[in-house]
Protein backbone atom coordinates (compact mmCIF):
# COMPACT_ATOMS: atom_id res chain seq x y z
CA UNK A 1 0.00 0.00 0.00
CA UNK A 2 1.72 3.50 -0.96
CA UNK A 3 2.22 5.72 2.00
CA UNK A 4 -0.20 8.56 2.11
CA UNK A 5 1.17 12.07 3.04
CA UNK A 6 -1.44 13.61 5.35
CA UNK A 7 -2.24 17.37 6.84
CA UNK A 8 -1.06 18.54 10.45
CA UNK A 9 -3.96 19.96 11.52
CA UNK A 10 -4.69 21.53 14.78
CA UNK A 11 -1.43 19.76 16.79
CA UNK A 12 -2.34 16.09 14.74
CA UNK A 13 -2.44 14.35 11.60
CA UNK A 14 -5.73 14.49 10.21
CA UNK A 15 -6.25 12.40 6.97
CA UNK A 16 -7.15 13.68 3.39
CA UNK A 17 -11.02 13.65 2.60
CA UNK A 18 -10.81 15.18 -0.90
CA UNK A 19 -10.00 11.75 -2.32
CA UNK A 20 -7.77 13.85 -4.35
CA UNK A 21 -3.83 12.99 -4.22
CA UNK A 22 -0.63 13.79 -6.14
CA UNK A 23 2.44 11.65 -7.06
CA UNK A 24 5.82 12.00 -4.73
CA UNK A 25 8.89 10.40 -6.52
CA UNK A 26 12.20 9.85 -5.97
CA UNK A 27 13.75 11.94 -8.42
CA UNK A 28 16.93 9.66 -8.53
CA UNK A 29 15.20 6.53 -9.67
CA UNK A 30 12.02 7.77 -11.07
CA UNK A 31 9.73 5.90 -8.96
CA UNK A 32 6.71 7.10 -7.23
CA UNK A 33 7.59 6.39 -2.99
CA UNK A 34 4.64 8.03 -1.81
CA UNK A 35 1.33 10.24 -2.31
CA UNK A 36 0.41 13.59 -0.86
CA UNK A 37 -3.26 14.72 0.36
CA UNK A 38 -4.38 17.48 -1.97
CA UNK A 39 -6.60 19.68 0.30
CA UNK A 40 -10.25 20.46 -0.72
CA UNK A 41 -11.67 23.59 0.09
CA UNK A 42 -13.70 22.57 2.98
CA UNK A 43 -10.05 21.51 4.46
CA UNK A 44 -8.56 24.86 4.07
CA UNK A 45 -11.29 26.22 5.95
CA UNK A 46 -10.47 23.29 8.76
CA UNK A 47 -7.18 24.73 8.95
CA UNK A 48 -7.44 28.15 8.77
CA UNK A 49 -10.50 27.92 11.62
CA UNK A 50 -8.16 25.69 14.42
CA UNK A 51 -4.95 28.81 13.11
CA UNK A 52 -8.36 31.40 14.28
CA UNK A 53 -8.79 29.34 17.86
CA UNK A 54 -5.35 29.22 18.52
CA UNK A 55 -4.85 32.52 18.18
CA UNK A 56 -7.45 33.59 20.56
CA UNK A 57 -4.50 32.28 23.31
CA UNK A 58 -1.20 32.56 21.40
CA UNK A 59 -2.22 36.00 20.35
CA UNK A 60 -1.89 37.27 24.07
CA UNK A 61 0.77 34.32 25.35
CA UNK A 62 3.73 36.24 26.54
CA UNK A 63 7.35 37.17 24.67
CA UNK A 64 8.52 34.30 27.40
CA UNK A 65 6.14 31.60 26.84
CA UNK A 66 6.93 32.06 22.91
CA UNK A 67 10.96 32.27 23.31
CA UNK A 68 10.70 29.35 25.69
CA UNK A 69 9.19 27.23 23.29
CA UNK A 70 11.63 28.36 20.09
CA UNK A 71 14.48 28.00 22.23
CA UNK A 72 13.20 24.45 22.70
CA UNK A 73 12.26 24.08 19.23
CA UNK A 74 15.65 25.30 17.87
CA UNK A 75 17.47 22.50 20.12
CA UNK A 76 15.20 19.25 18.28
CA UNK A 77 15.69 20.69 15.01
CA UNK A 78 19.60 20.46 15.76
CA UNK A 79 18.95 17.21 17.17
CA UNK A 80 17.22 16.20 13.86
CA UNK A 81 19.80 17.69 10.75
CA UNK A 82 19.87 14.80 9.14
CA UNK A 83 16.65 13.17 9.34
CA UNK A 84 15.16 16.40 7.91
CA UNK A 85 17.75 16.25 4.97
CA UNK A 86 17.06 13.09 4.27
CA UNK A 87 13.41 13.57 3.43
CA UNK A 88 14.39 16.56 1.20
CA UNK A 89 16.98 14.09 -0.77
CA UNK A 90 14.52 11.32 -0.54
CA UNK A 91 12.18 13.76 -2.16
CA UNK A 92 13.74 16.70 -4.17
CA UNK A 93 17.02 14.37 -5.06
CA UNK A 94 19.88 17.19 -3.46
CA UNK A 95 22.81 15.98 -2.54
CA UNK A 96 22.71 15.41 1.78
CA UNK A 97 25.31 18.12 2.06
CA UNK A 98 23.11 20.82 0.23
CA UNK A 99 20.27 19.46 2.26
CA UNK A 100 22.31 20.04 5.86
CA UNK A 101 22.88 23.14 4.42
CA UNK A 102 19.51 24.08 3.72
CA UNK A 103 18.42 23.29 7.28
CA UNK A 104 21.12 25.02 8.62
CA UNK A 105 19.98 28.63 6.98
CA UNK A 106 16.74 27.97 8.35
CA UNK A 107 17.89 27.62 11.56
CA UNK A 108 19.12 30.50 11.35
CA UNK A 109 15.71 32.04 11.01
CA UNK A 110 14.83 30.53 14.28
CA UNK A 111 17.43 31.66 16.26
CA UNK A 112 16.30 34.91 15.28
CA UNK A 113 12.84 34.39 16.50
CA UNK A 114 14.71 33.19 19.49
CA UNK A 115 15.36 36.92 20.01
CA UNK A 116 11.93 38.76 19.22
CA UNK A 117 11.90 39.76 22.79
CA UNK A 118 14.01 42.63 21.38
CA UNK A 119 12.73 42.86 18.01
CA UNK A 120 9.68 43.86 19.32
CA UNK A 121 10.51 46.66 21.52
CA UNK A 122 8.09 49.61 21.22
CA UNK A 123 9.09 53.69 21.38
CA UNK A 124 7.68 56.28 23.80
CA UNK A 125 8.13 59.89 23.58
CA UNK A 126 7.29 61.65 26.73
CA UNK A 127 6.13 65.49 27.11
CA UNK A 128 5.26 66.07 23.60
CA UNK A 129 2.64 68.34 25.04
CA UNK A 130 1.73 69.45 28.50
CA UNK A 131 1.14 65.88 30.32
CA UNK A 132 0.79 64.00 26.79
CA UNK A 133 3.18 60.71 26.03
CA UNK A 134 3.21 59.11 22.85
CA UNK A 135 4.05 55.66 22.20
CA UNK A 136 4.22 53.04 19.07
CA UNK A 137 3.78 49.63 19.67
CA UNK A 138 3.80 46.54 16.80
CA UNK A 139 0.98 43.82 17.62
CA UNK A 140 0.54 40.14 15.53
CA UNK A 141 -1.88 39.93 12.45
CA UNK A 142 -3.63 36.90 12.97
CA UNK A 143 -3.62 33.95 11.17
CA UNK A 144 -1.11 34.18 8.26
CA UNK A 145 -0.52 31.44 5.25
CA UNK A 146 2.88 30.54 3.24
CA UNK A 147 3.47 28.98 -0.02
CA UNK A 148 6.49 27.51 -0.46
CA UNK A 149 7.67 26.23 -3.51
CA UNK A 150 10.39 22.61 -4.56
CA UNK A 151 13.51 23.43 -4.26
CA UNK A 152 14.00 24.44 -0.51
CA UNK A 153 10.93 22.29 1.32
CA UNK A 154 12.67 22.83 4.87
CA UNK A 155 14.74 26.25 4.93
CA UNK A 156 12.03 28.53 2.95
CA UNK A 157 9.20 27.50 5.38
CA UNK A 158 11.56 28.52 8.09
CA UNK A 159 12.20 31.91 6.33
CA UNK A 160 8.64 32.04 7.53
CA UNK A 161 6.62 30.49 10.43
CA UNK A 162 8.85 30.94 13.24
CA UNK A 163 8.99 34.56 12.97
CA UNK A 164 5.37 34.87 12.52
CA UNK A 165 5.17 32.57 15.33
CA UNK A 166 6.91 34.36 17.40
CA UNK A 167 5.72 37.78 16.73
CA UNK A 168 2.17 35.96 17.93
CA UNK A 169 0.21 35.08 14.96
CA UNK A 170 -0.84 31.29 14.11
CA UNK A 171 0.53 30.19 10.38
CA UNK A 172 -0.80 27.91 7.66
CA UNK A 173 1.62 26.35 5.49
CA UNK A 174 1.20 25.33 1.95
CA UNK A 175 4.11 23.33 0.76
CA UNK A 176 4.86 22.51 -2.53
CA UNK A 177 2.90 19.33 -2.45
CA UNK A 178 6.61 17.95 -4.70
CA UNK A 179 8.20 16.99 -1.71
CA UNK A 180 6.04 17.57 1.33
CA UNK A 181 7.05 15.60 3.55
CA UNK A 182 10.14 18.38 5.33
CA UNK A 183 6.98 19.89 6.52
CA UNK A 184 5.26 17.43 8.27
CA UNK A 185 8.68 16.57 10.05
CA UNK A 186 8.93 20.71 11.04
CA UNK A 187 5.45 20.85 12.44
CA UNK A 188 6.08 17.47 14.26
CA UNK A 189 8.83 19.29 15.77
CA UNK A 190 7.21 21.77 16.97
CA UNK A 191 4.46 20.51 18.40
CA UNK A 192 7.37 18.19 20.36
CA UNK A 193 8.87 21.55 21.39
CA UNK A 194 5.39 22.68 23.09
CA UNK A 195 3.75 24.35 20.35
CA UNK A 196 0.29 24.87 21.11
CA UNK A 197 -2.37 22.91 18.92
CA UNK A 198 -3.23 24.85 16.07
CA UNK A 199 -0.88 27.86 16.15
CA UNK A 200 1.05 25.94 13.24
CA UNK A 201 -0.72 23.99 10.52
CA UNK A 202 0.56 22.36 7.54
CA UNK A 203 -2.39 21.60 4.99
CA UNK A 204 -1.18 19.70 1.48
CA UNK A 205 -2.92 20.78 -1.98
CA UNK A 206 -2.63 22.00 -5.66
CA UNK A 207 -4.07 25.31 -6.52
CA UNK A 208 -7.35 24.53 -4.55
CA UNK A 209 -5.81 25.30 -1.78
CA UNK A 210 -3.59 28.04 -2.77
CA UNK A 211 -6.56 29.79 -3.97
CA UNK A 212 -8.27 28.56 -0.75
CA UNK A 213 -6.25 30.18 1.16
CA UNK A 214 -5.77 33.66 -0.78
CA UNK A 215 -9.61 33.82 -0.78
CA UNK A 216 -10.15 33.23 3.15
CA UNK A 217 -11.67 36.06 5.24
CA UNK A 218 -9.61 34.91 8.15
CA UNK A 219 -6.14 35.03 6.52
CA UNK A 220 -4.16 38.31 7.48
CA UNK A 221 -1.64 37.88 5.28
CA UNK A 222 0.58 35.69 2.65
CA UNK A 223 4.09 35.07 1.95
CA UNK A 224 5.00 33.44 -1.16
CA UNK A 225 8.01 32.25 -2.61
CA UNK A 226 8.01 30.81 -6.38
CA UNK A 227 8.21 31.85 -9.81
CA UNK A 228 7.73 35.34 -11.10
CA UNK A 229 3.43 33.95 -13.02
CA UNK A 230 2.45 32.63 -9.92
CA UNK A 231 3.87 35.16 -7.15
CA UNK A 232 1.94 38.12 -9.47
CA UNK A 233 -0.94 36.00 -9.41
CA UNK A 234 -0.64 35.69 -5.74
CA UNK A 235 -0.04 39.02 -5.17
CA UNK A 236 -2.65 40.66 -7.27
CA UNK A 237 -5.13 38.20 -5.76
CA UNK A 238 -4.40 38.52 -2.09
CA UNK A 239 -4.35 41.95 -2.46
CA UNK A 240 -7.54 42.18 -3.73
CA UNK A 241 -9.08 40.44 -0.71
CA UNK A 242 -7.20 42.83 1.43
CA UNK A 243 -4.55 41.01 2.38
CA UNK A 244 -1.04 41.90 3.03
CA UNK A 245 1.52 40.12 1.32
CA UNK A 246 5.04 39.71 0.23
CA UNK A 247 5.60 37.45 -3.07
CA UNK A 248 9.06 36.67 -4.04
CA UNK A 249 9.21 35.59 -7.75
CA UNK A 250 12.14 34.04 -10.20
CA UNK A 251 15.48 35.41 -11.14
CA UNK A 252 18.55 35.65 -13.90
CA UNK A 253 21.20 36.31 -11.86
CA UNK A 254 24.29 38.09 -13.23
CA UNK A 255 27.88 37.46 -11.95
CA UNK A 256 29.82 40.37 -13.46
CA UNK A 257 33.69 39.36 -13.95
CA UNK A 258 36.41 42.81 -14.24
CA UNK A 259 39.65 41.98 -16.48
CA UNK A 260 41.26 42.48 -13.06
CA UNK A 261 39.26 39.82 -11.24
CA UNK A 262 40.78 36.06 -9.84
CA UNK A 263 39.78 34.24 -12.81
CA UNK A 264 40.20 30.99 -10.74
CA UNK A 265 38.07 32.41 -7.42
CA UNK A 266 35.88 33.96 -10.37
CA UNK A 267 35.19 30.15 -11.78
CA UNK A 268 34.97 28.58 -8.67
CA UNK A 269 32.37 30.42 -7.68
CA UNK A 270 30.48 30.38 -11.16
CA UNK A 271 30.40 26.68 -10.91
CA UNK A 272 29.40 26.26 -7.49
CA UNK A 273 26.90 28.93 -7.81
CA UNK A 274 25.44 27.80 -11.16
CA UNK A 275 25.27 24.16 -10.71
CA UNK A 276 24.98 23.28 -6.67
CA UNK A 277 22.00 22.17 -5.94
CA UNK A 278 21.29 21.27 -9.48
CA UNK A 279 20.88 24.90 -10.48
CA UNK A 280 17.10 24.55 -8.66
CA UNK A 281 17.24 27.98 -7.04
CA UNK A 282 16.66 31.73 -7.24
CA UNK A 283 19.55 32.51 -6.17
CA UNK A 284 21.83 30.46 -8.59
CA UNK A 285 24.10 32.17 -10.76
CA UNK A 286 22.93 32.04 -14.59
CA UNK A 287 24.44 34.64 -16.61
CA UNK A 288 27.96 35.06 -16.44
CA UNK A 289 28.85 38.33 -17.93
CA UNK A 290 32.89 38.37 -18.91
CA UNK A 291 34.44 41.81 -19.70
CA UNK A 292 37.08 42.71 -22.24
CA UNK A 293 39.05 40.16 -23.53
CA UNK A 294 39.00 37.47 -20.15
CA UNK A 295 35.77 35.26 -21.66
CA UNK A 296 37.86 32.50 -23.57
CA UNK A 297 40.15 31.83 -20.46
CA UNK A 298 37.25 32.49 -18.09
CA UNK A 299 34.99 30.20 -20.05
CA UNK A 300 37.90 27.52 -20.26
CA UNK A 301 38.36 27.25 -16.43
CA UNK A 302 34.80 27.15 -15.96
CA UNK A 303 34.99 23.95 -18.30
CA UNK A 304 37.88 22.43 -16.81
CA UNK A 305 35.73 22.43 -12.93
CA UNK A 306 32.16 21.54 -14.49
CA UNK A 307 33.73 18.17 -16.03
CA UNK A 308 35.07 17.16 -13.04
CA UNK A 309 31.61 17.43 -11.09
CA UNK A 310 30.39 13.88 -9.98
CA UNK A 311 26.58 13.68 -10.69
CA UNK A 312 24.38 11.21 -9.25
CA UNK A 313 22.03 10.02 -6.24
CA UNK A 314 22.04 12.31 -3.44
CA UNK A 315 22.26 9.68 -0.74
CA UNK A 316 25.44 8.97 -2.29
CA UNK A 317 28.76 10.58 -0.20
CA UNK A 318 30.62 11.19 -3.36
CA UNK A 319 27.80 13.20 -5.19
CA UNK A 320 28.33 16.29 -5.59
CA UNK A 321 24.69 17.36 -7.72
CA UNK A 322 21.44 15.30 -7.99
CA UNK A 323 18.73 14.97 -10.07
CA UNK A 324 15.87 17.45 -10.82
CA UNK A 325 13.09 16.86 -9.56
CA UNK A 326 10.89 16.11 -12.38
CA UNK A 327 11.09 14.45 -15.50
CA UNK A 328 9.04 17.40 -17.34
CA UNK A 329 11.17 20.03 -15.53
CA UNK A 330 14.24 18.24 -16.84
CA UNK A 331 12.69 17.65 -20.45
CA UNK A 332 12.10 21.19 -20.03
CA UNK A 333 15.67 22.61 -19.14
CA UNK A 334 17.27 20.41 -21.47
CA UNK A 335 15.28 21.99 -24.54
CA UNK A 336 17.33 25.53 -23.93
CA UNK A 337 20.22 23.60 -24.12
CA UNK A 338 19.15 21.43 -27.71
CA UNK A 339 17.61 24.98 -29.02
CA UNK A 340 20.87 27.13 -28.35
CA UNK A 341 23.12 26.98 -31.41
CA UNK A 342 20.37 27.53 -33.78
CA UNK A 343 20.12 31.11 -31.60
CA UNK A 344 23.52 31.77 -31.66
CA UNK A 345 25.01 30.35 -28.32
CA UNK A 346 28.57 28.39 -29.12
CA UNK A 347 27.68 24.72 -26.71
CA UNK A 348 30.55 24.29 -25.13
CA UNK A 349 28.92 21.44 -22.33
CA UNK A 350 26.13 19.79 -23.40
CA UNK A 351 24.76 17.53 -20.35
CA UNK A 352 21.78 16.83 -21.95
CA UNK A 353 22.18 12.91 -22.72
CA UNK A 354 23.35 12.33 -19.59
CA UNK A 355 22.57 8.95 -17.15
CA UNK A 356 23.87 7.72 -13.91
CA UNK A 357 24.46 3.71 -13.81
CA UNK A 358 21.69 1.81 -12.10
CA UNK A 359 19.68 4.87 -11.88
CA UNK A 360 19.03 4.85 -16.00
CA UNK A 361 15.37 6.07 -14.90
CA UNK A 362 15.70 8.94 -12.62
CA UNK A 363 15.44 12.21 -13.70
CA UNK A 364 19.17 13.00 -14.62
CA UNK A 365 20.79 15.85 -17.14
CA UNK A 366 24.42 17.26 -17.07
CA UNK A 367 26.25 20.38 -16.41
CA UNK A 368 25.72 22.58 -19.46
CA UNK A 369 27.38 25.25 -20.86
CA UNK A 370 26.51 28.00 -22.83
CA UNK A 371 29.41 30.47 -24.33
CA UNK A 372 28.70 33.65 -25.98
CA UNK A 373 25.07 34.05 -25.42
CA UNK A 374 22.72 36.95 -27.18
CA UNK A 375 20.17 38.58 -24.85
CA UNK A 376 17.30 37.60 -27.11
CA UNK A 377 18.18 33.96 -26.80
CA UNK A 378 15.46 32.28 -24.58
CA UNK A 379 18.48 30.82 -22.68
CA UNK A 380 19.05 33.62 -21.38
CA UNK A 381 15.51 35.71 -20.90
CA UNK A 382 14.20 32.84 -19.21
CA UNK A 383 14.08 31.36 -15.46
CA UNK A 384 15.30 28.17 -16.73
CA UNK A 385 16.35 26.49 -13.13
CA UNK A 386 18.59 24.22 -14.05
CA UNK A 387 22.59 23.33 -14.24
CA UNK A 388 22.44 25.37 -17.38
CA UNK A 389 25.33 28.80 -17.32
CA UNK A 390 25.22 31.12 -20.36
CA UNK A 391 28.10 33.03 -21.03
CA UNK A 392 27.79 36.69 -22.03
CA UNK A 393 30.44 38.59 -23.54
CA UNK A 394 31.02 42.94 -22.88
CA UNK A 395 33.46 45.36 -23.70
CA UNK A 396 33.39 47.46 -20.48
CA UNK A 397 32.00 47.51 -17.01
CA UNK A 398 29.30 50.12 -18.46
CA UNK A 399 28.08 47.49 -21.11
CA UNK A 400 27.76 45.19 -18.45
CA UNK A 401 26.13 47.00 -16.04
CA UNK A 402 23.19 48.06 -18.91
CA UNK A 403 22.93 44.23 -19.83
CA UNK A 404 22.21 43.71 -16.01
CA UNK A 405 19.92 46.00 -15.78
CA UNK A 406 17.87 45.31 -18.77
CA UNK A 407 17.14 42.41 -17.68
CA UNK A 408 13.46 42.10 -15.77
CA UNK A 409 14.51 40.70 -12.88
CA UNK A 410 16.53 41.84 -10.23
CA UNK A 411 17.06 39.15 -7.26
CA UNK A 412 20.55 38.87 -6.57
CA UNK A 413 23.88 39.68 -8.49
CA UNK A 414 27.40 40.08 -8.02
CA UNK A 415 30.58 41.22 -9.49
CA UNK A 416 34.32 39.91 -9.22
CA UNK A 417 37.37 42.13 -9.31
CA UNK A 418 40.05 43.62 -6.89
CA UNK A 419 39.17 47.01 -7.50
CA UNK A 420 37.82 48.38 -4.66
CA UNK A 421 35.90 51.20 -6.28
CA UNK A 422 34.47 49.60 -9.20
CA UNK A 423 32.67 47.39 -6.51
CA UNK A 424 31.74 50.45 -4.54
CA UNK A 425 29.69 51.91 -8.25
CA UNK A 426 28.40 48.85 -8.68
CA UNK A 427 26.95 48.27 -5.34
CA UNK A 428 25.12 51.20 -6.33
CA UNK A 429 24.58 51.02 -10.00
CA UNK A 430 23.28 47.61 -10.23
CA UNK A 431 19.41 47.35 -10.03
CA UNK A 432 18.95 44.21 -7.86
CA UNK A 433 17.87 43.72 -4.20
CA UNK A 434 20.97 41.45 -3.03
CA UNK A 435 24.43 42.23 -4.16
CA UNK A 436 27.92 39.93 -3.51
CA UNK A 437 31.16 41.49 -3.73
CA UNK A 438 33.33 38.53 -5.09
CA UNK A 439 30.24 36.36 -3.27
CA UNK A 440 28.48 35.03 -5.83
CA UNK A 441 25.15 33.80 -3.92
CA UNK A 442 24.88 37.07 -1.92
CA UNK A 443 22.09 35.32 0.52
CA UNK A 444 21.79 37.46 3.83
CA UNK A 445 22.30 35.98 6.93
CA UNK A 446 18.98 35.82 9.01
CA UNK A 447 19.46 39.55 10.80
CA UNK A 448 19.13 40.70 7.44
CA UNK A 449 16.57 40.49 4.69
CA UNK A 450 15.94 38.51 1.57
CA UNK A 451 14.55 40.22 -1.63
CA UNK A 452 14.57 41.42 -5.06
CA UNK A 453 13.68 43.65 -7.11
CA UNK A 454 11.59 43.98 -10.25
CA UNK A 455 10.12 40.83 -11.75
CA UNK A 456 11.92 39.29 -8.15
CA UNK A 457 9.52 40.57 -5.40
CA UNK A 458 5.76 41.82 -5.10
CA UNK A 459 4.98 43.42 -2.44
CA UNK A 460 6.92 45.90 -0.07
CA UNK A 461 8.37 43.59 2.75
CA UNK A 462 11.43 41.47 2.18
CA UNK A 463 11.11 38.13 3.92
CA UNK A 464 13.28 37.27 7.38
CA UNK A 465 14.93 40.17 9.63
CA UNK A 466 13.60 43.31 10.10
CA UNK A 467 11.30 42.95 7.33
CA UNK A 468 9.74 39.63 8.15
CA UNK A 469 9.06 41.52 11.55
CA UNK A 470 7.72 44.50 10.38
CA UNK A 471 5.52 41.96 7.50
CA UNK A 472 3.85 39.85 10.27
CA UNK A 473 3.26 42.92 12.72
CA UNK A 474 1.35 45.94 12.07
CA UNK A 475 2.46 49.03 14.02
CA UNK A 476 -0.14 51.12 16.95
CA UNK A 477 0.44 54.49 18.01
CA UNK A 478 -1.04 54.99 21.76
CA UNK A 479 -0.71 59.15 22.78
CA UNK A 480 -1.79 59.43 25.94
CA UNK A 481 -2.89 62.28 29.18
CA UNK A 482 -3.12 62.27 32.73
CA UNK A 483 -3.98 64.20 34.68
CA UNK A 484 -1.39 65.74 37.52
CA UNK A 485 -2.45 63.44 41.48
CA UNK A 486 -2.07 66.63 42.74
CA UNK A 487 -5.17 68.06 41.10
CA UNK A 488 -7.24 65.09 41.85
CA UNK A 489 -11.14 65.76 42.92
CA UNK A 490 -12.04 67.12 46.79
CA UNK A 491 -12.12 63.85 48.78
CA UNK A 492 -9.12 61.81 46.93
CA UNK A 493 -6.45 61.59 48.85
CA UNK A 494 -3.44 60.16 46.97
CA UNK A 495 -0.57 61.46 49.47
CA UNK A 496 0.26 64.70 46.95
CA UNK A 497 0.81 67.91 47.84
CA UNK A 498 -2.22 70.19 46.99
CA UNK A 499 -1.69 72.89 44.54
CA UNK A 500 -4.18 75.21 45.35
Amino acid sequence: MTKTVNHWIGGKTVEGTSGQFGPVTDPATGAVTTQVALASTEEVDAAVAAAKAAYATWGTSSLAQRTTVLFRYRALLDAHRDDIAALITAEHGKVHSDALGEVARGLEIVELACGITTQLKGELSTQVSSRVDVSSIRQSLGVVAGITPFNFPAMVPMWMFPLAIACGNTFVLKPSEKDPSAANLLAELASEAGLPDGVLNVLHGDKVAVDGLLNHPDVAAVSFVGSTPIARYIHATASANGKRVQALGGAKNHMLVLPDADLDAAADAAVSAAYGSAGERCMAISAVVAVGAIGDELVAKIRERAEKIKIGPGNDPASEMGPLITAAHRDKVASYVTGAAAQGAEVVLDGTGHTVEGFEDGHWIGLSLLDKVSTDSDAYKDEIFGPVLCVLRVDTYEDGVALMNASPFGNGTAIFTRDGGAARRFQLEVEAGMVGVNVPIPVPVGYHSFGGWKDSLFGDHHIYGNDGVHFYTRGKVVTTRWPDPADAPAGVDLGFPRNH
